[in-house]
């Protein structure tokens, strides 16, 4: 396995985007188990996009207009859905010292949800897995799927650290009724800002 496959990976799965925002948020508003199932969660959402990679099926995104336009605008709305439960203090991305257990199921659920409803996602492992296995490799298929297991495995490392560093800092917010207003307000605007950035890509 090449160092510019780890180092491209660590570089993607470290930049802030819809799955480090909702596990940041699980950690701050649950704590570090729940980040910890969020960060799972996520890394399950990524498992359809390298499936589609793998299969070649993200190519359908690809080239039709009506799939690919059908799925961005689901993960637009889901988007705005989650900006409107944080804004409105309701669900999980709720940040509340008092707030109730959420079930994994829901979690894990909602996790999910983030990542399956990007097409880009697929597209991106269309264009991306294909770079490191070379057109001589005899075994292609089972080396692209040790490359999307070591990037899952990055995925779930990285997102758990993220959620858990949050939940170590929750209590220095849960008490400060103002901090707590700004949270809420910045997770929102980066729900809206990412769904905005989703509305307008293209194929």
């Amino acid at each position: 396995m090449s160092i510019e496959f780890l180092l491209t990976s660590l570089i993607i799965v470290a930049s802030p985007g819809t799955g480090v925002l909702y596990t940041l948020s699980a950690g701050l508003s649950r704590g570090a188990r729940a980040s910890i199932v969020a960060a799972f969660a996520c890394t399950l959402g990524i498992i359809p996009h390298m499936a589609a990679a793998i299969t070649g099926l993200a190519a359908v995104l690809h080239t039709s207009a009506v799939a690919f336009e059908t799925l961005k605008y689901l993960g637009v709305a889901y988007l705005l859905y989650m900006a409107w439960n944080t804004l409105k203090e309701k669900g999980g991305l709720s940040i509340d010292e008092d707030a109730a257990p959420r079930s994994a199921a829901r979690t894990i659920t909602t996790g999910i949800l983030v990542n399956v409803l990007n097409p880009k996602l697929s597209i991106f492992f269309f264009a991306f897995l294909p770079q490191f296995v070379s057109t001589t490799e005899p075994h292609a298929l089972r080396k692209m799927l040790e490359l999307s297991g070591v990037f899952m495995l990055m995925t779930f490392v990285i997102f758990a650290v993220y959620g858990v560093f949050a939940a170590s800092v929750r209590s220095h917010i849960v008490t400060r009724p103002k901090v707590l207003t700004w949270m809420r307000r910045s997770f929102a605007a980066a729900f809206v800002m990412l769904g905005a950035k989703l509305a307008l890509a293209d194929r």
